[in-house]
């Protein structure tokens, strides 16, 4: 395997945001969609600040940014779920991307307690809020898991502002 062996560029990260942006794209990451049920309807937004806290009791946590236009239905949302999207997703990612009711247009049913929950996901985790913490220009929140699906398949990854498949190596 070969890597750029290219000089490391030391930099501060608060007066550089874009080289901060550049080292944190280095980390790949898996790709969510967020729901949540809101006044105007089932809203979903992408999100990468995915992460398990507990199993005992079940958490997981995800970051919204306070600048998203969407940032409002999630802030003060109750309930809301976590789909891990498959490889072959990348239209919903795109379609949710492109518009906070474009959940609407995607393959879903409502939960039996009106939660959107998107077809064809990885894993669907529903939760209810248990914590949120200031953080910045974003908001971490924690919900813990009332009910959770998963099926297998290849994820869907971001790497350096890219979507892609995982590919696993043979274990020799």
């Amino acid at each position: 395997m070969s890597r750029d062996s290219g000089t490391i560029a030391t930099f501060d990260p608060a007066s550089d945001p874009d080289s901060f942006r550049g080292a944190l794209g280095s980390f790949v990451t898996g790709v969510t969609v967020v729901t949540t049920d809101s006044a105007e309807g089932p809203v979903g937004i992408v999100a990468n600040s995915f992460a398990s806290v507990s199993l005992d009791p079940p958490l997981v946590l995800w970051s919204p940014a306070k600048s998203s236009r969407r940032f409002e239905h999630f802030a003060g949302a109750r309930r809301f779920a976590v789909h891990v999207l498959a490889a072959d997703q990348r239209d919903v990612c795109a379609a949710i991307i492109g518009s906070k009711t474009a959940i609407s247009k995607v393959p879903m049913h409502l939960s039996h307690c009106g939660m959107p929950i998107i077809e064809g996901a990885l894993a669907t985790f529903e939760c209810t809020l248990s914590a949120t913490h200031d953080a910045g220009d974003h908001v971490i929140v924690v919900g813990e898991v009332t009910k959770a699906h998963h099926t297998g398949g290849a994820p869907l990854v971001f790497h350096g502002g890219r979507y892609g498949a995982f590919q696993p190596q043979d274990d020799a």
